[in-house]
């Protein structure tokens, strides 16, 4: 539908010649017609308050009635072909059989181009004051001399009759046949631009800019609409003017003056073009910025609800954003789209949205010559029509999801920093309470459940619980996905019942899991993974649940929450052992938490917890832990031992895993109790327990009876020594632990019954602690049964001397009868040799030892020996020698002498020394006088330094300073 962009008015219609040519002057008309004459017409309103000068120089054509003022006969002997008044000169320029130059106002002639006669089109650069004109194929160039006279720059050819031209800069276009030139004009050199089509000639116009617009006319179709049509026949010319358009006919004149944009917005925006509508909306001045935006925001917002109606639902979104309208208004549009509650009151609310429609459903200002921004020209809500909710199909669903993503920066980014805000409040001690002005509140914290306390939280909450439901039943759950998992302020309750009910489980996870309530998500994801692995009937889901996805969820929780990773790791400990242990070692959860959590809930895997941690660091945990973990596999292996005792099938060269587990635990760790443990193993069974464990106890004789006698292994014994010695508390020991070696094998008399009796009462002995508070005890009562205490303590000390890894070893043990000389001995000596104190060694032997079976042992002994002894009498010599060149030096730095001359001068008084008594400082080349009253004598003292002996005192020459002490005698 066209509109009225302008108004035809009639200025006048009584002209009784032809009219060739109009020009305005001022608000005056001047026309040119064809006897040769020039007809001035000024307005009625003019008229009737006449000037003295004739030319008023009140700009603009005026929307009234034009009647003649005065005819210049003889203006031109030919008719005017073409006018243009030359205002910064004041000329007037007139085109006929040349070109004449009239001086303004009173119309007299000032120059006359006779070359250009026949000339048929020219173009007047009134920067520079040059004219050009065409004539034929010449184009001719004039400059204006700043006086009464042009004169002839240059005359140039063209290709063909010119047909348009302009001055571009210091070059002039024209138009030819069915192209463009630019031609050079100073040189003339032509340069093609491009043609100008064959419906219409070219035509060149010159803008402000200095650009130029060159037609390429074309047919004129859609999307070139029609904008309106003024019938006025047998037009003529169309010039335009400084507020309207000039159409000459042949006895007439109409002006066509444009309708004011405020009308015309209206206009267009009642008869739906709200495309042209915005266009004219750009038009409107600077000054009027803010109805502009009311303008524009009112056509956006009834442009985007007659796009939504008739299905165009993208571009309606697009129209909604431009409006800046609140997402409320658009999800109005959706009435499935669940929203959250607002906190506001009922009464807050109906005020809320009262404002909210009559800024939102603003219309057009009504059709009025004046644009004005008061608030009379808007129109009411009621103009725009009530729309009838659309089912939600997926194109309506995209168009709002796109609608909310341009709007949620901006959004969350507001809640946000409100957020910030409370934050930086709550932390200087500030309390700030929502009232009727909406000022900020403080809100409680975390996020589960709690209310938004502002307008963009709110806002916020509204806009991301929106998206998600638009975005499920499009197919877009990796999107939804993404948002819950991104920052977020999707509302609990209506999200959780949504995805509950659509069954988009990895989407609840995210929501619980932002949320913080890590237990739902928990309960969720295990109930998910037992539906995986159950045979009942499955639901259809698009993601495959596992129990590795409950230990990545537990990881984060480590340090949060400790008791709840326990709780639900028990849940997947059986599954996935290895990776739930490394979740504990991971996560920095205490170990002794985890080793009770496991004691009380899953005892099974307990040990190997214990044994993982252990692997990866000794020290890692605890002797209570290391108690823990020996007592879990030595009460296995007991059941296990009990088990065989029954079925009388036990065999002590049989070892389980178990068992094997036991034996290299007990050897490998520290930090446990053996004490404890041993008082546990049965007396007749598990010999390298036992043994083992007296070796944490240092009985290390005891516990070698039993490699040799009781479990008859002779290289586990030699192993056991090598430990010990390797150790590098024992190794000071000079190899004692081998000497115990050598007894357990020479006295095979000692019996299992004695061995049995010493182990009992290590066994049924009190702890160290124990012993401490008795000895306090027995001390308290008295001091007479101090000597008794320390003879028993000193007959014990004598007892265990052989075991003790310090001192010799005495044979308090050996019994009279014969040694037996076994061939293990003589393999421990010779294997082991360079580890024995030979004499220690030998003084152990059975008298009856030929030293022919000594030689693999004392051999090599000797051979060392012998070889250290000449080490050692060459580094013996070695440091004679150098401390004799040590004596031997000092003597040669002792006997420096130095020469005094009578040139010889004091290094302190830079006098002569003469005969004066002087001093010679440690270096040997600098010297001092002293006084020749006293007697002196210099003596060379054995630091090297030089001293001066005078009756009151001893002087210490330094090489800075001197050093005074007190008189000797």
């Amino acid at each position: 539908m066209v509109h009225t962009a302008y108004d035809s008015i009639e200025l006048f219609n009584d002209c009784p010649k032809k009219i060739n040519a109009v020009q305005y002057y001022g608000s005056n008309l001047l026309v040119a017609c064809s006897d040769g004459s020039l007809r001035i017409y000024g307005s009625e309103s003019a008229n009737r308050s006449p000037s003295p000068d004739l030319f008023s120089q009140t700009l603009g054509l005026k929307k009234e009635l034009y009647v003649l003022e005065r005819t210049v006969n003889g203006f031109s002997k030919k008719q005017v072909l073409a006018l243009e008044v030359l205002a910064s000169l004041g000329l007037l320029l007139s085109l006929s059989e040349s070109i004449v130059f009239h001086r303004l106002p009173n119309l007299e002639t000032l120059a006359v181009i006779s070359k250009a006669k026949g000339a048929n089109l020219y173009a007047w650069d009134d920067k520079r004051g040059f004219l050009c004109f065409a004539r034929q194929k010449r184009v001719c160039i004039f400059r204006h001399n700043g006086g009464r006279g042009f004169v002839e720059v240059k005359e140039l050819g063209v290709p063909d009759t010119v047909k348009s031209m302009c001055w571009c800069g210091e070059n002039i276009c024209i138009g030819i046949k069915r192209g463009y030139i630019i031609l050079n004009a100073t040189n003339g050199a032509p340069t093609e631009v491009f043609q100008s089509g064959r419906i219409a000639p070219p035509l060149v116009v010159s803008l402000p800019s200095g650009e130029l617009l060159l037609g390429k006319i074309r047919s004129l179709r859609v999307p070139y609409p029609l904008m309106q049509t003024i019938v006025i026949r047998n037009v003529r010319g169309i010039q335009q003017g400084n507020n309207g358009i000039i159409v000459s006919l042949d006895q007439s004149i109409y002006g066509l003056f444009p309708v004011p944009l405020g009308a015309q917005i209206v206009q267009l925006t009642a008869s739906g073009n709200f495309e042209e509508a915005l266009v004219l909306c750009k038009l409107l001045p600077p000054e009027d910025s803010s109805l502009r935006a009311t303008k524009e925001q009112s056509i956006h917002i009834r442009y985007a609800h007659n796009l939504f109606e008739n299905g165009r639902y993208e571009d309606a979104m697009e129209h909604f954003v431009a409006s800046q309208v609140e997402i409320t208004h658009v999800l109005s549009l959706y009435p499935s789209i669940v929203l959250p509650k607002l906190l506001l009151s009922s009464e807050s609310e109906k005020k809320a949205d009262l404002a909210g429609d009559s800024y939102l459903l603003r219309g057009s200002p009504v059709a009025s010559d004046d644009v004005d921004s008061s608030p009379t020209c808007l129109l009411e809500s009621d103009d725009i029509p009530t729309l009838e909710p659309k089912k939600m199909g997926h194109n309506i669903l995209m168009a709002l999801i796109k609608f909310l993503l341009k709007k949620r920066p901006n959004i969350v980014g507001k809640a946000a920093a409100e957020s910030t805000a409370e934050v930086v409040l709550d932390a200087v001690g500030h309390t700030f309470v929502l009232n009727e002005s909406s000022q900020l509140k403080k809100s409680t914290k975390g996020r589960v459940n709690a209310p938004t306390d502002s307008g963009a939280r709110e806002m916020a909450a509204i806009l991301d619980t929106a998206l998600l439901q638009a975005l499920l039943p499009t197919g877009q759950a990796v999107a939804a996905l993404d948002l819950l998992k991104g920052f977020n302020y999707c509302d609990l309750n209506i999200c959780e019942e949504i995805l509950q009910k659509g069954n988009h489980d990895s989407c609840l996870l995210e929501l619980y899991k932002y949320n913080s309530m890590h237990r739902e998500a928990l309960k969720l994801l295990h109930q998910l993974v037992e539906s995986a692995t159950s045979d009942e009937p499955k639901v259809a889901r698009s993601q495959k649940f596992n129990p590795e996805m409950i230990i990545e969820y537990l990881k984060p929780l480590c340090g949060i929450d400790p008791m709840l990773v326990l709780e639900f790791s028990m849940l997947v400990l059986k599954s996935c052992p290895t990776q739930t242990i490394d979740l504990f070692l991971s996560g920095n959860i205490p170990a002794d938490l985890v080793n009770s959590y496991l004691k009380q809930h899953a005892p099974s895997m307990q040990a190997s917890y214990l044994e993982h941690i252990l692997s990866i660091n000794e020290n890692g945990i605890s002797q209570n832990l290391q108690n823990e973990m020996v007592q879990i596999y030595l009460s296995e292996v007991l059941d296990w031992y009990s088990d065989q005792m029954d079925q009388k099938t036990w065999d002590e060269k049989i070892y389980t895993p178990t068992r094997k587990k036991l034996v290299s635990w007990l050897q490998n760790i520290s930090e446990y109790n053996p004490e404890v443990l041993l008082k546990q193993i049965p007396a007749d069974a598990l010999y390298e327990e036992r043994a083992i464990l007296l070796g944490k106890m240092n009985q290390h004789e005891l516990a070698l009876s039993l490699y040799v006698h009781k479990l008859h292994l002779p290289e586990m014994a030699l192993s056991y020594c090598d430990r010990v010695y390797e150790s590098e508390v024992n190794r000071k020991a000079e190899g004692n632990i081998y000497l115990i070696l050598l007894q357990v094998y020479l006295t095979p008399q000692r019996t299992t019954k004695k061995i049995e009796k010493r182990i009992n009462n290590l066994v049924s002995s009190p702890s160290s602690g124990d012993l401490k508070i008795g000895w306090s005890s027995i001390k308290g009562k008295g001091r007479g049964l101090g000597k008794k205490i320390a003879e028993i303590e000193g007959a014990e000390d004598k007892r265990m001397r052989a075991s003790s890894s310090d001192g010799d070893i005495h044979n308090d043990f050996i019994e009279e009868e014969p040694m037996i000389m076994p061939d293990e001995v003589l393999d421990v000596l010779r294997q082991r040799w360079e580890r024995f104190h030979g004499p220690k060694a030998l003084r152990l032997m059975p008298k009856e030892t030929k030293l022919q079976k000594l030689y693999p042992f004392l051999g090599p002994l000797m051979r060392k020996t012998s070889e250290s002894y000449r080490n050692f009498s060459v580094i013996k010599s070695l440091r004679q020698y150098e401390s004799l060149q040590v004596k031997d030096e000092l003597y040669i730095k002792r006997k420096t002498e130095l020469k005094i001359t009578a040139e010889s001068v004091c290094s302190l008084c830079n006098k002569n020394i003469g005969t004066s008594v002087f001093a010679v400082y440690p270096d040997g080349d600098t010297i001092s006088s002293a006084s020749a009253s006293a007697s002196q004598v210099l003596v060379l003292i054995e630091e090297r330094y030089y001293i001066c002996c005078r009756r009151s005192s001893l002087e210490f020459l330094y090489p800075t300073r001197v050093q005074t002490q007190p008189e000797l005698e």
